[in-house]
Formats: C-alpha cells, structure tokens, sequence
C-alpha cells in the first residue's frame, strides 16, 4: 500500500472539533426505539429512517427512504464523480429489545459517562454507522477522489426480509465497485480483527401438545404423557449439552472445515478462552482450548436452544402435567450448508425421536466467505493498522447478517468488514455502549481506508 496522504495532525483536529456533532447526532438515534421485531414500533421504525436520512443530509451527502414490503432502507451518498470508484457503506439502524431487568438506566435515553455511549443501539450498530458517516463527511471535505453511497437498513435484526426486493427494485440506481460492512466484533480493545466470513442461520420451533389443559398430576401423573418431558428428550437426542456435538444425522456432511493456517490466524488475533469467559460473564466453557474454542465460535456449526415454553412458570412448583409445550431452537450454519437442508434434517431427525412433535421452521440466512487477500483485505488491514497502530488478524464472525449475502448477489461486488464494536461493548446484552476511542479511531480508519480505495481505479 502507498504511503498516506492524510494529514494526521489535520484530521485529529477535525474529530475533536465534530465530537459534539457525532455524540449529539448518535443520542437522536439511540433516544429512537427503532425496535423492528416490535410490530408497534413501526412509527418509532419510520421515525429513526427519517432522522438517519436527515443526518446524511446535513454532513453534505444526499439521502432518500426507500420504502419496502416492510421497513424502509435509507439510501445515501456522497457522489463526486462517475470517473471516480464507488465504496458502498452498509449498517443497519434497528435495534434488539432492551426489557432485560438488568439494565442500570433507561435504554433508550443516552448517558455519557467519561466517553463511553450508553443505550440501546450505540455499538449496534448506530454508533459505527455514524463512525463512518462522519469519516466520509471528512473525506469528501478532503476531495479524497471517491463516491460513497450508505445503504442503512431497518430491519437486520428480524433477518432482512424485506431487504432483497429492494436491492432487486432499486440495485441499477446504486452501482458500486465494493462494500464494506461495519457490523462486527474486535477480539478485545487493541486488538483489531478483520472478519472474513459470517455463519449463517435457521431457526425453528419445536411443539408437542398431549392433551387439552393442565391436570393434576396426583391425579394423571404416571400415565399422563408430559410434554415438556419429551420435548427434553428430543433437544438431548439433537445435541450433545456438555460437548455442543450436533447429533443429528447427516448435519456435518456439508460443513468446510476449517484449514490450520485459519485456526493459526484465530490465535494470532489474540484470541484466548480465557478472556472470551471473562468478557462475556461465564462461570465456565465448554473447553479451555484456545484453536478449539476459537473454532467453536466462529467456524463450526451449532445447535442451540433458546427458550422452552409450557407448564407453569410463576414461582414455586404447581403441581400440574401441561398439555402443551414448546422449544425454540436455532442452528449457525458455516459454509457449505444451507438454511433449508439444515431445516429438512432437524425436521426428519426429530420425526424419528418423536413422530407427534411438530417441527416449524422460521426464517434462514445463509453463510457468508469473504476475501482475506487481494486489494480490498491489504486496504482494511492497511486501515486498522494505520488507525490504531497494530496489524489486524483475520478471523470469522460467529453471528449472520442477512444482508450480506443479498448485497453480494445483488450489487455482484466484492464485500469486505471494518468492524469497530468489543466484547464489552454487549451487542444483544443489557448495558449496550460504544465509546469515543473507537468512533474516533474508526473514523480515521475508515479515511485511510477510503484514501486507499481512490487509488485503486
């Protein structure tokens, strides 16, 4: 890669004079509950795309909403000129739920506490996408030779169901040479990490109804089917609990496993067991070994279960046999397998464990490859280092994002990951936050980046 051309000094200045603009434009975003698996919250939905248009607006680019089957898609840019490459910025601006009672203040109205970001949405993923909103503003300012289109979504987090046919309505009006998503996790802080790959996703419920409302058990237990039992025995017939083997019949056929110098990359990023467990608040894994815990998170596929339903759930014991009980279950897919083939066997092999459950799958997502060499993957390890002053690792991402695999079929480029958030950052969790030594390090980042990509034509 050729030297920078950035002024550091300049660009320093300029973060630390827009700090006050990107933490009051990430507040009216946060204070937006855009919670799209919440079907009253469509106006909140509506709400967020309308200020998220508004901000692209005001840092000097070009916005428009477009709308969807379901919720809209903010289309954004910075055009210079035709002459000049294209990058095509990706995130998303919907949020989880935030109902965890462990929450220490409201979710959804920022705190700023010694510049750390707090509530629902500011590492996921409002605060990167305007990480890289305002490194953009600084480029164009700059007259860095590049356009630079924003493709944010209102609704990854329900798994993009409506995001292909607006890619397919609207794909001819947005050409681009390359994305780059910013939706992904650092190994720890210092410690960057280029993903080149996502898992991909099916989920489903399990259900088994034996009778039509609650009876006593003094009275039927014994010869009463429970179901809530038997859905117990199917969930251990699909996975080994203490190993996490997946043990339904034909499920690793497809799976590519991972290669050494891959497992030897994960390492390099610093991964180890033991912070993974104290970041995340585990008391114990499943395994103490770095290359094999690495693997399980980002490389292998999984079976986990979410939630088991049925019965009485107040406190105490009420001593009933319920008619009626369900499971929801999920399964990380990794390349070669596809959401509808892991589906076809969870359902035959929960047929042979037990006829009378029903099996419902939900949506799938596939999983996603992604260059780790060749210009695109020399520009973002280029970029981190230059950022923050060490090389990146490549590693995978264990999480899916549907969009991903739309944009590549779709636009038909190439699709690369700048990722900013860190494990105590808590995506999904409670707490959620972003800080300023990341937004203000991505955004020179994301400069160099760009800088890089205009001398690519």
């Amino acid at each position: 890669m050729s030297a920078s051309r950035i002024d550091r000094a300049d660009i320093t200045r300029w973060i630390k004079a827009h700090r006050a603009s990107f933490e009051s434009d990430l507040r009216e975003l946060v204070e937006i509950p855009s919670i799209s698996m919440d079907p009253s919250r469509k106006g909140d939905i509506a709400r967020c795309a309308e200020a998220a248009a508004a901000q692209i607006r005001a840092a000097g680019g070009t916005a428009e909403i477009l709308t969807t089957a379901a919720n809209p898609v903010v289309n954004g840019a910075f055009l210079c000129d035709p002459a000049f490459p294209t990058v095509t910025i990706y995130n998303h601006m919907d949020v989880q739920p935030a109902d965890e009672p462990t929450w220490r203040q409201d979710p959804f109205r920022m705190s700023i506490t010694n510049g750390t970001y707090g509530g629902r949405g500011t590492t996921d993923d409002k605060g990167p996408a305007l990480t890289a909103l305002h490194a953009a503003r600084y480029a164009n300012e700059k007259g860095i030779p590049l356009n630079i289109r924003f493709l944010w979504e209102l609704e990854e987090e329900i798994g993009s169901p409506s995001f292909d046919g607006c890619l397919k309505a609207h794909a001819k009006k947005m050409p681009t040479n390359s994305v780059v998503v910013s939706d992904t996790v650092w190994i720890a802080r210092g410690k960057p990490a280029v993903s080149t790959g996502l898992r991909g996703m099916v989920t489903a419920l399990l259900s088994l109804e034996t009778g039509c409302e609650d009876r006593h058990s003094g009275l039927v237990g014994g010869l009463a089917r429970n179901p809530l039992a038997e859905l117990a025995e199917v969930i251990a017939g699909c996975v080994d609990a203490r190993s996490g083997k997946v043990l339904i019949e034909g499920f690793y056929k497809n799976v590519q496993k991972p290669k050494k110098a891959e497992l030897d990359g994960f390492l390099a990023s610093g991964f180890r067991t033991s912070e993974f467990q104290k970041v995340h608040g585990f008391k114990s894994l499943r395994t103490k070994d770095h290359k094999a815990g690495a693997a399980a998170i980002w490389a292998l596929p999984t079976f986990e279960v979410h939630g088991i339903t049925g019965g009485y759930q107040g406190p105490g014991v009420k001593s009933v046999v319920p008619p009626r009980g369900e499971v929801k279950v999920s399964m990380r897919l990794v390349p070669n397998q596809t959401p509808d083939e892991a589906l076809r066997l969870l359902t035959r092999h929960v047929k042979k464990l037990n006829k009378d459950v029903v099996v419902k799958g939900q949506h799938g997502l596939l999983p996603y490859r992604g260059p780790s060499d060749g210009p695109l993957a020399d520009a973002a390890v280029e970029a981190l280092r230059f950022a923050f002053g060490r090389k990146p690792a490549f590693v995978r991402e264990g999480g899916s994002i549907g969009a991903v695999v739309t944009m590549q079929q779709r636009l038909k480029c190439p699709i690369m990951f700048i990722g900013l958030s860190l494990p105590e950052h808590g995506y999904h969790a409670p707490n959620e936050n972003y800080d300023w030594e990341q937004a203000s390090g991505g955004m020179v980042a994301f400069t160099r980046y760009f800088e890089q990509l205009a001398e690519q034509r």
